[in-house]
């Protein structure tokens, strides 16, 4: 029996991406050690080499989880969750980071506020955009959530100088103003809003530069 060329590509892509994910989750731990010995933490060289390992585990997460739904191998896992403990888990894993580059993270969100979700795949959402607002913010990001109508909406919110007119006008815009933009992130947060159903509803994510500080917005609504 012949395999196909594309299918096998796609086999053996996902399985490079997952072995990938191993060696930096090694590379992680060790950069996790090094932050231990006096002075290498606030090194601009240290800072960097953490975010990039950050951002690369977050984009190896996402390609694994769309390789696994476009084969139908994958379905969300959703369950209610306290958003405030969705929001926390993303600080948790973000603020040291952050906070060695000088960037204030903010975070708004109300105690008794809950939603159905997978919050693995919210949490890698928005790992993801805080990732990219970091690249392009001057000083301060915000991290909140809130009731809207029927759904809940998890913002992120910058003072950089927001998002490229033609990518507002539609979320498929190629958007090339720098290295890395790859257009990954937004284009996994709507696939992963979709997934997210109640009756005839499903999430949506909308953007726009309407920040609490002129800069760039990124919203996701979960029904």
């Amino acid at each position: 029996m012949s395999i196909s060329p594309i299918n096998n590509f796609s086999t053996i892509l996902a399985a490079s991406i997952h072995d990938i994910k191993n060696s930096l989750s090694t590379a992680r731990e060790l950069i996790a050690q090094l932050a231990k010995l006096d002075g290498v933490a606030e090194t601009p060289e240290f800072r960097q080499l953490e975010f990039e390992a950050s951002r690369m585990n977050s984009s190896l997460m996402q390609l694994l989880v769309l390789y696994k739904i476009d084969s139908s191998l994958f379905c969300p896992v959703i369950d209610e969750y306290q958003v405030k403990d969705i929001l926390d888990d993303v600080v948790a894993q973000q603020r040291g980071v952050l906070a060695l580059g000088g960037i204030g993270l903010i975070v708004e969100c109300a105690d008794d506020l809950y939603c159905y979700c997978d919050s693995g795949l919210i949490n890698t959402v928005l790992i993801s955009i805080i990732n990219n607002a970091q690249r392009y913010c001057r000083k301060t990001i915000v991290l909140s959530a809130y009731q809207s109508g029927d759904s809940v909406c998890f913002q992120v919110e910058d003072d950089g100088e927001g998002y490229p007119a033609e990518l507002i006008a539609d979320l498929s815009y190629p958007v090339a103003n720098g290295p890395g933009n790859t257009g990954l992130g937004l284009f996994f947060a709507e696939t992963i809003a979709e997934l997210h159903r109640k009756g005839t509803k499903s999430g949506i994510v909308r953007i726009d530069n309407n920040s609490c500080y002129e800069g760039a917005r990124f919203r996701l609504f979960l029904p």
